[in-house]
């Protein structure tokens, strides 16, 4: 019997309530956009839906504008992995913005990998409120 090929769909997209991480529930969607009037604590991303793909490795990366660690070394792209835990698997994927403001505001680029394949991809622009 063929394995059925999992199915992602971006359920949505935007400005979210504040995410708990230590919480499985999904940040509800505030506002279905892609230009974000940013203030401190905005937080941001998408929500994917994952049909078919229990024990699959989802990777992600988040690029991001240019700003610096406590060093003054400017931070890479955010990355991670997690696997797929059901074959029903909700996957919210952002950030929230911190202080200094202005080095957040631009373009923010989030993708998603399912074993290398990109299934999900969004650019936000951070813009002050």
């Amino acid at each position: 019997m063929a394995k059925r090929k999992a199915v992602v769909e971006i359920f949505s997209y935007g400005e979210y309530s504040k995410w708990d991480r230590e919480s499985k529930s999904i940040p509800k969607i505030l506002k279905f956009t892609t230009e974000i009037e940013a203030e401190i604590g905005t937080e941001f991303g998408y929500v994917l839906r994952i049909k078919n793909g229990k024990g699959k490795l989802l990777s992600f990366k988040i690029d991001h504008p240019p700003f610096t660690d406590d060093e003054g070394n400017v931070r890479p792209p955010f990355a991670g992995e997690q696997y797929i835990r059901t074959n029903d698997f909700e996957f919210y994927l952002g950030d929230c913005v911190w202080a200094p403001l202005e080095d957040k505001l631009g373009k923010w680029e989030i993708i998603t990998y399912l074993e290398t394949k990109i299934v999900a991809q969004k650019t936000f622009h951070l813009v002050r409120k």
